[in-house]
Protein backbone atom coordinates (compact mmCIF):
# COMPACT_ATOMS: atom_id res chain seq x y z
CA UNK A 1 0.00 0.00 0.00
CA UNK A 2 2.70 2.34 0.99
CA UNK A 3 4.80 1.49 -2.60
CA UNK A 4 1.72 2.23 -4.29
CA UNK A 5 0.93 6.18 -2.37
CA UNK A 6 4.47 6.74 -3.13
CA UNK A 7 4.12 5.85 -6.91
CA UNK A 8 1.28 7.46 -7.49
CA UNK A 9 2.75 10.99 -5.72
CA UNK A 10 6.20 10.33 -6.75
CA UNK A 11 5.24 10.76 -10.50
CA UNK A 12 5.25 14.64 -12.02
CA UNK A 13 2.37 15.78 -13.47
CA UNK A 14 2.29 15.42 -16.89
CA UNK A 15 0.51 17.42 -19.60
CA UNK A 16 1.01 14.32 -21.63
CA UNK A 17 -0.33 11.79 -19.06
CA UNK A 18 -3.62 14.27 -18.40
CA UNK A 19 -4.28 14.22 -22.59
CA UNK A 20 -4.01 10.74 -22.46
CA UNK A 21 -5.80 9.69 -19.25
CA UNK A 22 -8.58 12.40 -20.73
CA UNK A 23 -8.88 10.37 -23.73
CA UNK A 24 -9.39 6.91 -22.03
CA UNK A 25 -12.08 8.89 -19.79
CA UNK A 26 -13.64 10.56 -22.68
CA UNK A 27 -14.62 7.30 -24.57
CA UNK A 28 -16.62 4.05 -23.25
CA UNK A 29 -14.92 2.18 -26.29
CA UNK A 30 -12.35 0.90 -24.86
CA UNK A 31 -9.53 2.31 -26.85
CA UNK A 32 -5.73 0.64 -27.87
CA UNK A 33 -3.22 2.53 -27.64
CA UNK A 34 -2.77 2.95 -31.47
CA UNK A 35 -6.34 4.97 -31.13
CA UNK A 36 -5.22 6.91 -28.28
CA UNK A 37 -2.05 8.07 -29.66
CA UNK A 38 -4.31 8.83 -32.96
CA UNK A 39 -6.40 11.28 -31.08
CA UNK A 40 -3.65 12.69 -29.02
CA UNK A 41 -1.46 13.58 -31.77
CA UNK A 42 -4.62 16.22 -32.77
CA UNK A 43 -3.33 18.18 -29.63
CA UNK A 44 0.12 17.24 -28.84
CA UNK A 45 1.79 16.98 -32.64
CA UNK A 46 5.08 15.63 -31.33
CA UNK A 47 4.07 12.96 -29.25
CA UNK A 48 5.39 9.21 -29.63
CA UNK A 49 3.46 6.24 -29.47
CA UNK A 50 6.23 4.69 -26.59
CA UNK A 51 5.08 8.22 -24.49
CA UNK A 52 1.67 6.98 -24.80
CA UNK A 53 2.33 3.34 -24.08
CA UNK A 54 4.65 5.05 -20.74
CA UNK A 55 1.73 6.80 -19.59
CA UNK A 56 -0.88 4.02 -19.64
CA UNK A 57 1.30 1.83 -18.10
CA UNK A 58 1.46 5.02 -15.24
CA UNK A 59 -2.18 5.13 -15.22
CA UNK A 60 -2.86 1.64 -15.39
CA UNK A 61 0.02 1.39 -11.76
CA UNK A 62 -1.91 4.27 -9.94
CA UNK A 63 -5.72 2.86 -10.65
CA UNK A 64 -7.16 5.29 -12.82
CA UNK A 65 -7.40 3.10 -15.61
CA UNK A 66 -7.70 -0.36 -16.27
CA UNK A 67 -6.20 -2.26 -19.06
CA UNK A 68 -7.97 -5.33 -20.68
CA UNK A 69 -7.16 -7.73 -23.32
CA UNK A 70 -9.28 -8.37 -25.85
CA UNK A 71 -7.68 -11.46 -27.75
CA UNK A 72 -4.03 -10.39 -27.96
CA UNK A 73 -5.08 -6.85 -27.75
CA UNK A 74 -4.43 -4.55 -25.12
CA UNK A 75 -7.75 -1.81 -24.78
CA UNK A 76 -8.01 0.43 -21.60
CA UNK A 77 -10.74 1.31 -20.04
CA UNK A 78 -11.67 4.09 -17.25
CA UNK A 79 -13.62 1.78 -15.29
CA UNK A 80 -11.88 0.05 -12.58
CA UNK A 81 -14.91 -1.51 -10.64
CA UNK A 82 -15.43 -5.44 -11.85
CA UNK A 83 -17.21 -5.17 -14.51
CA UNK A 84 -17.74 -7.97 -17.59
CA UNK A 85 -17.97 -6.78 -21.20
CA UNK A 86 -20.37 -8.24 -24.16
CA UNK A 87 -18.13 -8.07 -27.25
CA UNK A 88 -20.04 -7.57 -30.96
CA UNK A 89 -18.76 -10.28 -33.20
CA UNK A 90 -19.38 -7.75 -36.58
CA UNK A 91 -17.96 -4.28 -34.83
CA UNK A 92 -15.84 -4.99 -31.66
CA UNK A 93 -17.40 -2.98 -29.72
CA UNK A 94 -17.54 -3.87 -25.81
CA UNK A 95 -20.28 -2.83 -24.00
CA UNK A 96 -19.29 -2.39 -20.00
CA UNK A 97 -21.87 -4.92 -17.76
CA UNK A 98 -22.46 -5.91 -14.26
CA UNK A 99 -23.25 -9.28 -13.56
CA UNK A 100 -25.25 -9.88 -10.16
CA UNK A 101 -25.12 -13.65 -10.20
CA UNK A 102 -22.59 -15.36 -8.73
CA UNK A 103 -23.79 -18.90 -9.06
CA UNK A 104 -20.54 -19.63 -11.20
CA UNK A 105 -18.31 -19.27 -8.33
CA UNK A 106 -19.62 -22.44 -6.23
CA UNK A 107 -19.82 -24.10 -9.76
CA UNK A 108 -16.24 -23.77 -10.65
CA UNK A 109 -15.41 -24.47 -7.30
CA UNK A 110 -17.25 -28.37 -7.52
CA UNK A 111 -16.21 -29.30 -11.25
CA UNK A 112 -12.64 -27.75 -10.94
CA UNK A 113 -11.79 -27.59 -7.97
CA UNK A 114 -10.90 -23.91 -8.17
CA UNK A 115 -11.43 -21.56 -5.67
CA UNK A 116 -12.68 -18.30 -7.62
CA UNK A 117 -11.33 -14.51 -6.40
CA UNK A 118 -13.03 -12.58 -9.12
CA UNK A 119 -14.78 -13.20 -12.87
CA UNK A 120 -13.93 -11.32 -15.80
CA UNK A 121 -15.97 -12.31 -18.69
CA UNK A 122 -15.87 -11.23 -22.52
CA UNK A 123 -19.21 -12.46 -24.07
CA UNK A 124 -19.65 -12.77 -27.42
CA UNK A 125 -22.17 -12.28 -29.87
CA UNK A 126 -23.98 -9.62 -31.71
CA UNK A 127 -25.04 -5.62 -30.45
CA UNK A 128 -28.35 -4.37 -31.19
CA UNK A 129 -26.80 -2.73 -34.13
CA UNK A 130 -26.17 -5.51 -36.03
CA UNK A 131 -28.83 -7.47 -34.58
CA UNK A 132 -31.12 -8.93 -37.79
CA UNK A 133 -34.16 -7.10 -37.55
CA UNK A 134 -37.70 -9.31 -37.55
Amino acid sequence: MIIIYFLIFAVRFSHQREKIREIVYNTNSHPTADKIFLEAKKSIPKISLGTVYRNLKQLEISGEIKTIYDDNIARYDWNTEPHNHLKCKNCGDLIDIVLKDKSIHPKIKKDFKFNVDKVEMFIIGTCKKHAKQT
